[in-house]
């Protein structure tokens, strides 16, 4: 194993505070470049972890390594040089503009005077471009919004050019355009630069796509850790939160409400992720459905098995059974309407058409909605 394999090492360490531990014996090596994620209930102590690994609070047991030195061992410049943070703390400097709080990024490189020269401030103005804030460049800081402030503080970690990143909860405050924008920032420096990044996130959806390894923290032991596919399954999740009051899919990162538990009032015929709008619609509304007739790797079959009374599906790829034809005819006469959200018919699932028409037979309601194509 290379040395840098163990860049990061949190080694049997315990957090907590005042002598009292809340997390112990954890055990995590983070290698260069590697984006490692901690998620899991608020007051779990994934910002305590953090807080421990820069030496905001210090370690009740065990110890944290960067390299082959003990962080406790780094004097305050050297760990200027090698790691930036940011927090979910906001700083409040008096008498500073958005380009003076990033450029305190630049400090622990200059001399004792702490004059920039003008390669520190093309890193500054780089790093505010990077992050859409040159425009508040010259607004003083405190008069900006928090979603401001949040770009700022990313730029000044930014220009601090660190080997380590600590952020957390870094999407606080940033609107969606921003959000994305920031995971792509983090992506690129930890590809093109090996920075390692260590951050905690409550959006489940974007540590999964953003992260190399994520960590849940619940309880005094780490709860699990792993890649995203290991941990985010629904199972791991609904544990790991104590979800009961819903859903959440890993595979499209959405959370679901509970499904309507009275019986079913209609019978939802869709394919192809236009029935899904439909779902959430008579889910808001309160009124319970059927879901049908669905294919097992069709996109509305992810929804339907969370909000709908009962999925009534074949398996990928196989033509429509009788047995999947009869059920679906019976559902429609017990629901009394059947709603159609708009299906593709092709030689596979041909016998839709059938079952439309039975419909009409049966003189059972049929209303094609506005989303059906």
């Amino acid at each position: 194993m290379s040395a840098d394999a163990n860049y990061l090492r949190l080694d049997h360490l315990t957090v907590g505070y005042n002598g009292r531990p809340v997390i112990e014996d954890i055990a995590v090596n983070i290698s260069r470049g590697e984006i490692v994620t901690l998620i899991g209930p608020n007051g779990a102590g994934k910002s305590t972890i953090l807080k421990t690994i820069i030496r905001q609070i210090p370690a009740v047991g065990g110890a944290v390594y960067i390299g082959k030195k003990g962080v406790n061992d780094y004097s305050f410049k050297e760990l200027s040089r090698t790691m930036a943070v940011v927090l979910t703390e906001r700083i409040r400097p008096e008498l500073m503009t958005c380009r003076d709080v990033v450029a305190m990024g630049r400090y622990p490189f200059t001399g004792r005077l702490g004059m920039l020269e003008k390669e520190d401030e093309k890193k500054v103005e780089d790093a505010m471009a990077s992050v859409h804030c040159l425009e508040i460049a010259d607004r003083d800081f405190n008069a900006t919004s928090d979603g401001q402030k949040q770009r700022v503080l990313l730029a000044r970690a930014l220009c601090q050019e660190p080997e380590l990143l600590i952020l957390d909860e870094p999407t606080s405050f940033l609107d969606i355009r921003y959000k994305l924008e920031l995971l792509s920032i983090l992506r690129n420096m930890a590809r093109e630069k090996n920075i390692t990044v260590v951050m905690s996130l409550h959006e489940i959806d974007l540590a999964m796509k953003i992260s190399d390894r994520m960590i849940c923290v619940k309880g005094d032991r780490i709860f699990l850790q792993g890649n995203p596919e290991e941990v985010s399954s629904e199972e791991l999740i609904r544990e790991l939160y104590g979800i009961d009051n819903g859903f959440f899919d890993p595979l499209f990162g959405s959370l679901e409400l509970m499904k309507t538990k009275k019986g079913p009032e209609g019978f939802v015929l869709s394919d192809s992720g236009r029935g899904i709008p439909v779902y959430r619609r008579l889910q808001k509304e309160g009124n319970a459905f059927i879901a049908g007739i669905l294919y097992e790797n069709d996109m509305d079959f992810r929804v339907a098995r969370l909000l709908a009374s009962e999925v009534i599906a074949e398996k990928a790829f196989c033509p429509i059974s009788d047995e999947v034809y009869i059920k679906s005819i019976e559902a429609a006469k017990n629901c009394g309407r059947v709603m159609n959200a708009g299906v593709s018919i092709g030689e596979t699932n041909r016998r839709v058409a059938d079952f439309l028409e039975e419909i009409k037979a049966l003189g059972i309601p049929l209303e094609t909605l506005p989303a059906a194509h």
